[in-house]
């Protein structure tokens, strides 16, 4: 059926709507014009009775979602971690939305499963994994982690003699999991929802970067008995750290566990050389779990979860039913959860393309630049301490002296300067005890003149706040 006029001019103001809000990423305000409830209530009216066009169903949403836009493209955007989508990937997103393949199969959706398989495949050159080992798309890190984790489920499980899949988990033998004193709350979500529950773990002590130490895994690991999850951490969320995966996998695999990575936007260190090294031995794990809308600046909605045993993968993951295709070919079906899902690999493909292995390591190596550079210049400033050892693209910032009772208060009241004057925009959080302001250095465009900018613009809404 034909598009009419109204449908053609929605695509027409969708496109103009985006490419102005992209054309202004360096001048457009990274805070919302409107707190959370001013955005509500501009939404909020009854259910529609009636339809109305499309071209004023897409005029109205601009209009209203706009002053609710938080600027996450602006390269001043220093918080959680979030990629700025790279307008290559943006732009193959909108036609895997135009497109509209199901891309569970490959002979539902032939041209949509090839460009996600090869796009599994550069993933795994690029990251240093083992090229035969199952890769999905998730939704983000924490289905990724789960889809690891029920795959460790169903290995661990059948050496006991128990198929999970089958009789599920009453009566099943005790998984062991294992953490470190610093594992993001994401893993303990997937924990919940595999049932292994979040109060049962058993943690490895970490030092003070957030690095699980390998005395304490060896211990907990000689007090357990039976099957065992290590679940290890690439790129600690305040202070961008790494476990020493070189020491900690060989003391896990002694024990016959099943080690998992968790490297949301730390396993992308793997991609450059001057942060490889950070990664050393990770390869070695069994499975591995990635944000790709972070640091690959995918756009939201693209995780990456890559299992050695692609069988136990298939067999946790894998769907069957009488109106499903039977096929021998890979199907991404059976390497993540959902079978009605866009094809995400259609944005990796492109952005890949666009960027080639130099530019991501290019971009990645930037990065880590800049954050030092910001963590220089702040440390040069009295009554301003960075808690970290800047390692990776995280920067970890307090103000006022460890001592001061009001330090907690005047770190929140900076961080609120900051954000509230709009050059950048660090996120809050805490690091071993202290209020702190996160600076996370994530933004694809982002330059050396952009985080001094941001730096500057810490220093002087500090300086308010001291004086």
């Amino acid at each position: 059926m034909a598009l009419s006029p109204d449908q053609e001019l929605a695509f027409s103001l969708a496109l103009e709507a985006a490419l102005a809000y992209r054309r202004d990423d360096h001048t457009q305000p990274i805070h919302p014009a409107e707190p959370a409830p001013a955005a509500l209530e501009r939404f909020r009216e009854s259910t529609p009775e009636q339809g109305m066009a499309a071209d004023a169903v897409i005029a109205e949403l601009i209009d209203r979602i706009e002053p609710g836009l938080m600027g996450t493209t602006n390269p001043g955007f220093l918080g959680w971690v979030i990629g700025a989508s790279h307008p290559a990937a943006v732009a193959a997103d909108w036609l895997t939305s135009a497109w509209g393949q199901v891309a569970s199969f490959a002979d539902i959706a032939p041209g949509a499963s090839a460009a996600e398989e090869v796009a599994a495949d550069w993933l795994l050159d690029l990251l240093g994994l083992p090229a035969d080992a199952g890769l999905g798309f998730a939704t983000g890190a924490t289905m990724a982690n789960f889809t690891a984790l029920a795959a460790a489920r169903t290995a661990l499980l059948d050496k006991t003699g128990w198929d999970v899949e089958a009789d599920g988990l009453f009566g099943a033998p005790q998984v062991n999991v294992v953490l470190g004193g610093e594992a993001h709350s994401s893993v303990y979500l997937t924990l919940r929802m595999l049932g292994f529950g979040s109060k049962r773990v058993h943690i490895a002590d970490a030092d003070n970067q957030g690095r699980m130490r390998p005395d304490r895994l060896a211990e907990v690991l000689r007090s357990l008995d039976g099957p065992t999850v290590v679940c290890l951490q690439a790129g600690n969320v305040n202070s961008g750290a790494f476990d020493p995966f070189e020491d900690l996998i060989p003391i896990a695999h002694e024990h016959s566990a099943w080690v998992h990575v968790d490297g949301a936007f730390g396993l992308w260190a793997a991609a450059a050389p001057s942060t490889q090294p950070l990664t050393k031995g990770v390869a070695n794990a069994d499975s591995w779990a990635a944000d790709a809308h972070k640091w690959l600046q995918i756009p939201y909605d693209c995780g990456v979860v890559v299992v050695r045993d692609r069988g136990a993968q298939q067999r946790a993951m894998g769907s069957t039913a009488s109106y499903l295709p039977q096929e021998e070919r890979r199907n991404p079906a059976d390497y993540a959860p959902e079978l009605s899902r866009r094809a995400r690999g259609i944005a990796v493909w492109a952005v890949l393309k666009a960027l080639g292995r130099s530019g991501v390591a290019e971009m990645i190596e930037r990065h880590c630049s800049i954050a030092r550079y910001i963590a220089d210049r702040l440390t040069q400033e009295p009554g301003l301490t960075v808690l970290n050892d800047v390692v990776l693209n995280q920067v970890v910032v307090t103000c006022g002296n460890k001592d001061d009772p009001d330090a907690g208060h005047k770190t929140e009241a900076t961080l609120a300067a900051v954000q509230a004057e709009g050059t950048c925009y660090p996120s809050a959080g805490h690091w071993r005890g202290r209020s702190a302001m996160r600076i996370s250095v994530c933004s694809g465009p982002m330059t050396l003149a952009d985080g001094a900018r941001s730096a500057e613009a810490i220093i002087s809404a500090w300086r308010g706040i001291r004086d």
